[in-house]
C-alpha cells in the first residue's frame, strides 16, 4: 500500500557440471565489513573443512571407504557420492575426526568485527548464532531483503537502495494521508531513519489487519544491539479534536525482526475508527499527524535513578 502523500518535518538539525558447482558453494558475503579470515593454524583445521562447502564440519562427519570426508549437509548435495574419488559414501562416520575436534579451541568467526572470545570447537556454533558482533539484517520491511552488514553499511543501503528518508534530530512530526482508508491490506507504509545521539533509529508506520479489524501502528527500532537499545526511550503522540493517544517505551533492537515487533504490539496502535476520528471531516480520508521524540536515559550519580537527557 502506498501513501498518497507524506509530509515529514525533522525538528532538529573433471567432474559433472552439477558436482563442479557443489565445490563452489560459499558463505554469503557480509557487506560493509572488511573480509578477514583466520589462517588455519594447523593441518587439523584443514581436515575439519568440508571440501564441498568449505565450512567447518560438525557431527555427523561422513567419510567414504577411501577416507575422504564431508559434512552431513553436503552429503545429500552430492547424491551420496564422494566428490573426491566418486565412491559411494554409505553411512560411515569419521569418529576419529569428530574426537579430534573435541580437543580444539577456536576464535569466533566474527573476531574481525571485534569478538575476542575463544570456544571449544563444538560450542562455537551456538555462540556465533547469538554473538553480539554478528552482522545485522536489513531492517527494511517493505520487501524481503536479504542484505546483511554492519550499521554504517545498512544506513547507506537504506538510503541508496531503498530510498528511505533520512533525518537528523531527536524529534519528528509526520503527516500521513491516504485517500481511501477503507482499503486496508497487510502492507508496510513507511520507514524513516533518524540520526540522534550519534545513533540511528528506524521509525515504522504501517497498516495491517489485527484479527478482523484494520489498524495503524507506529513504532521505533534501534539500529544496534539489545543492550544499547535500553539506554534510549521514545514517545509517540497522535490526536485531534481535543483527543490524543500517547505511547512511551524503549526502542527494540533491529535484532528483533519488524514482524516480531509488530506482532507483539510493542508500539502506538490506532484503531481505524479512532484514526478516522482524528482525521476529521467526512471520515473518507485518512489524515494522521504523528509526533514524537527520543531521549537518552542517564544514570543519576547521586541517587542512582535514571534521568532523561533530552536532545537539544
Amino acid at each position: 500500500m502506498e501513501l498518497d502523500s507524506i509530509e515529514c518535518v525533522s525538528s532538529s538539525d573433471g567432474m559433472e557440471e552439477e558436482e563442479i558447482q557443489a565445490h563452489q558453494f560459499s558463505a554469503k558475503p557480509i557487506h560493509g565489513i572488511i573480509a578477514s579470515a583466520i589462517a588455519p593454524a594447523t593441518s587439523v583445521h584443514e581436515l575439519l573443512e568440508c571440501p564441498v562447502c568449505t565450512n567447518s564440519m560438525y557431527p555427523p562427519i561422513h567419510q567414504c571407504h577411501n577416507g575422504h570426508t564431508l559434512c552431513s549437509t553436503c552429503k545429500t548435495r552430492v547424491h551420496n557420492r564422494c566428490p573426491t574419488c566418486r565412491q559411494e559414501l554409505g553411512d560411515i562416520r569419521c569418529l576419529a575426526l569428530e574426537k579430534v575436534a573435541e580437543s580444539l579451541e577456536l576464535p569466533c568467526k566474527y573476531y574481525s568485527l571485534g569478538c575476542p572470545e575463544i570456544f571449544p570447537y563444538y560450542s562455537k556454533l551456538k555462540h556465533e548464532a547469538l554473538c553480539n558482533f554478528r552482522p545485522y539484517n536489513c531492517p527494511y520491511a517493505g520487501s524481503e531483503c536479504s542484505v546483511v552488514g554492519d550499521i554504517p553499511f545498512l544506513v547507506a543501503h537504506l538510503r541508496d537502495d531503498h530510498k528511505v528518508d533520512m533525518h537528523t534530530g531527536c524529534t519528528f512530526n509526520h503527516r500521513y494521508v491516504k485517500s481511501n482508508p477503507r482499503e486496508v491490506e497487510n502492507a508496510t507504509w513507511m520507514l524513516t531513519v533518524f540520526n540522534c545521539f550519534g545513533q540511528y533509529f528506524c521509525l515504522h508506520f504501517e497498516a495491517f489487519q489485527l484479527g478482523m479489524a484494520p489498524v495503524y501502528m507506529a513504532f521505533l527500532r534501534f539500529m544496534g544491539d539489545e543492550i544499547t537499545a535500553r539506554n534510549y526511550s521514545y514517545s509517540l503522540e497522535v490526536g485531534a479534536n481535543g483527543r490524543k493517544l500517547i505511547w512511551e517505551g524503549t526502542p527494540r533492537s533491529i535484532r528483533d525482526s519488524h514482524r516480531k515487533v509488530r506482532d507483539s504490539h510493542d508500539g502506538l496502535i490506532i484503531q481505524r475508527n479512532m484514526a478516522l476520528f482524528f482525521s476529521g471531516g467526512d471520515r473518507k480520508e485518512l489524515k494522521l499527524r504523528v509526533t514524537g521524540r527520543m531521549w537518552k536515559e542517564q544514570q543519576n550519580p547521586d541517587g542512582g535513578a535514571c534521568i532523561p537527557n533530552l536532545c537539544s
